[in-house]
């Protein structure tokens, strides 16, 4: 789609770029969501990570049906089959080789998170942070605990270690699929972290705390991150302090006892 657009506004868009850091085209984007009414504040989800816990691996939302709701987030796809990474409104599956692949709009999902990117809070360091490290400074720019972030944390990675969790074709927890995921070592590496803050008490909901997925510049390898070193990276923070959850219909979910309390076997199967 190409549009003309007038002498005078393009000076506005380039003096908005100057003053936020944004790009010409991510101006454009944020003005017509905000026109079109698209809400940019709120998280949407399918499913809760209690149901994960426990098994629940199929849903009834398509990837389709997902990007209506959002062009950022992570998640997983039915029978567990990989991680989930969407950017820039393109929806990748990391799968259990350590590659990245497009997925198709018909794929189902038994549990994602997405919202509509857009910074609130950048930020720039380039100086070298273990995943520790760079949970505590992350720590310093949240100005609450008590709302969800998007976060997106791009550029050049000393060393990155993901997981990549294989398709489940017999029901299981997720903390048993989890010990048997493949592991692997990205070394000197450009991409994105792509991820979410939850505050403690929606534990059952969403993963509490800073919850990350890797994509490569490249877009050829990821997964979700156990650990990382960073190098020089530029961070974005997006507050989003609505939150819409949509639970599937799926026999599956319908018929599942998610009463019991999943915080342990959820850190052992993150962490």
């Amino acid at each position: 789609m190409q549009i003309n657009i007038s002498p005078q506004l393009q000076a506005i868009i380039r003096k908005r770029c100057q003053d936020t850091g944004h790009t010409p085209e991510e101006i454009v984007a944020i003005a017509l969501r905000g026109y079109l009414e698209i809400d940019e504040e709120t998280l949407f989800q399918t499913s809760t990570i209690g149901a994960l816990v426990e098994g629940v691996y199929r849903g009834d939302l398509t990837i389709a049906e997902l990007k209506n709701y959002g062009d950022f987030g992570l998640g997983t796809f039915n029978d567990l089959d990989g991680e989930m990474v969407v950017l820039d409104g393109q929806v990748w599956q990391l799968r259990s080789d350590g590659q990245a692949y497009p997925v198709a709009d018909e794929v189902k999902t038994p549990f994602a998170t997405v919202t509509f990117w857009q910074a609130d809070w950048m930020a720039t360091l380039a100086q070298p942070l273990n995943y520790e490290e760079l949970q505590r400074y992350l720590d310093t720019l949240l100005p609450s605990d008590n709302i969800f972030y998007a976060i997106k944390i791009s550029g050049q990675f000393r060393h990155v270690r993901t997981r990549t969790i294989e398709r489940q074709d017999q029901p299981t927890r997720l903390v048993e699929a989890a010990a048997r995921q493949p592991v692997h070592e990205f070394q000197s590496v450009q991409g994105d972290l792509i991820g979410f803050w939850t505050p403690s008490y929606m534990k059952t909901v969403n993963v509490p705390g800073y919850h990350f997925h890797f994509l490569s510049a490249d877009r050829q390898r990821g997964g979700h991150v156990l650990d990382v070193c960073i190098e020089r990276v530029d961070i974005g923070i997006d507050d989003t302090p609505r939150l819409r959850v949509a639970l599937p219909e799926t026999q599956e979910f319908l018929a599942a006892n998610l009463t019991r309390d999943t915080q342990q076997e959820l850190h052992q199967a993150e962490k």
